[in-house]
């Protein structure tokens, strides 16, 4: 029996699980559906025979039926074809446009569509309602067979449901590592929340504020969440107060105060733009909030292995006294953590008041247990001193996993909750072993 696990295995070991979880939800969501969006119009647009084909593209005003129509109707252009109309939106929109060509002889070839549409009346009983047409044919997308967790929306909904779980788990790897424990993230994301909406609608602009105004909002609630870390920071090295009871303290401050300010209310008269950055999306379609949590994953994973500062996190964590002694401000360090963590829940708080347009006192419930069990999961040590954003980010991803696997097959909410607590129990008796494994080598 090896006295430890193989290097490989520490370090690759929960990428291994995240892999298995995909797999297992990809074989147990395997359902017969039928494409929609984009990929749909391109398929669609595909079974259009011949450069002479006179084509009508119907959709509902969703969406889906938006991307379903912009890309068939591109592919068609690609292949010289150019659709005679394209109708978003409700029967009689589509009744009054099939009445306009009919009634200047035009014909139609071919119908691009989607099941709901071919469902209308109008759409069904085309050849018979408008004979000048001709005989056009509906050409609707085939069924197909395919694991609903691999679709691209599902795939996105999870990545973009994690997001914020995600970003503070950035912030408690700093604190786990070096060995202490916040608790008020997930408090201090209702406040930042609040804080940065009721700042627009109070003091700058409300619905009108600019985007300026936005970022000063946001900023300044950030600014406010890190001055709170600091604080904790420093009553834990000033006092010697064990990092679990401050910041349970913190975390009921933190909530009294977004009560406080919101006044027990939702607080949603903001801009519409303010969702730019919580349900905009940019990159090879990735959302803006999923493209901020990879940029704060990439610079916490350059810090915490390419500074002295991420040097240093990691010493406190794995041996506090002996940091000391070699000249580590190790009062300083713990500062810092908590700051940044606290930082980073308020920019999580200003990334979900984006995603629902609204800040609300009880926004984060819970958050910091998910964002715990991220990084453990994750495979960072409780005592501190091993850990790395990486291991969180897969930690927040097999979470998000085994969450939206579970919605999927239809498993019920409280059995949701034995499994997750299972997993993040079995993820810390797993770090037991391995430091026992450790101590014996």
């Amino acid at each position: 029996m090896p006295r430890r696990l193989p290097r490989w295995a520490e370090d690759f070991g929960m990428a291994g699980v995240l892999l298995v979880l995909v797999a297992w939800f990809s074989w147990a969501t395997w359902r017969e559906g039928v494409p929609t969006g984009a990929p749909a119009g391109v398929l669609l647009a595909a079974r259009v025979p011949d450069a002479t084909a006179r084509v009508a593209i119907v959709g509902r005003d969703v969406p889906d039926d938006h991307a379903f129509a912009e890309s068939a109707a591109a592919e068609l252009r690609k292949r010289g074809i150019e659709p005679i109309v394209t109708l978003l939106g409700e029967p009689r929109a589509a009744r009054v446009a099939f009445e306009s060509i009919a009634a200047t002889n035009g014909t139609i070839t071919h119908v691009l569509t989607t099941p709901e549409c071919a469902a209308w009346t109008l759409v069904s009983e085309l050849p018979s309602r408008f004979p000048a047409l001709g005989k056009p044919a509906v050409v609707l997308p085939a069924a197909e067979r395919w694991p609903i967790f691999l679709t691209r929306q599902n795939l996105l909904n999870v990545a973009n449901q994690i997001a914020v779980v995600a970003i503070l788990a950035v912030g408690l790897t700093f604190v786990i590592l070096t060995g202490g424990i916040d608790l008020s993230v997930g408090s201090l994301v209702a406040f930042s929340a609040v804080l940065s909406t009721w700042l627009l609608h109070e003091k700058l602009g409300g619905v009108n504020a600019g985007a300026g105004a936005m970022l000063l909002a946001a900023a300044f609630a950030i600014a406010v969440c890190a001055a709170v870390g600091l604080a904790s920071g420093a009553v834990i090295v000033a006092f010697k107060i064990p990092p679990f009871i401050t910041t349970l303290a913190v975390m009921q401050i933190a909530a009294g105060l977004a009560f406080l300010v919101s006044k027990g209310q939702s607080i949603y008269e903001i801009p519409e733009n303010s969702t730019w950055l919580g349900r905009g999306t940019g990159f090879f379609g990735l959302p803006h909030a999923v493209v901020l949590m990879l940029l704060v994953f990439a610079a916490a994973h350059a810090l915490l292995k390419r500074t002295v500062l991420g040097r240093h996190v990691h010493a406190v964590g794995g041996n506090e006294a002996a940091a000391r002694l070699s000249g580590v401000r190790v009062g300083r360090v713990l500062i810092f953590a908590y700051a940044a963590s606290a930082a980073l829940a308020g920019l999580g708080g200003v990334v979900m008041a984006s995603q629902l347009r609204s800040g609300a006192p009880t926004y984060g419930v819970s958050y910091e247990l998910y964002a715990i069990a991220a990084v453990v999961v994750g495979g960072a040590s409780l005592n501190g001193g091993r850990g790395n954003v990486i291991g969180t980010l897969v930690g927040a991803l097999i979470i998000a996993v085994i969450q939206n696997g579970m919605n999927l097959t239809g498993v019920e909410s409280y059995t949701q909750k034995v499994v997750l607590g299972l997993v993040i129990l079995g993820a810390v008796l797993a770090d037991r072993w391995k430091q026992r494994l450790a101590g014996r080598a």
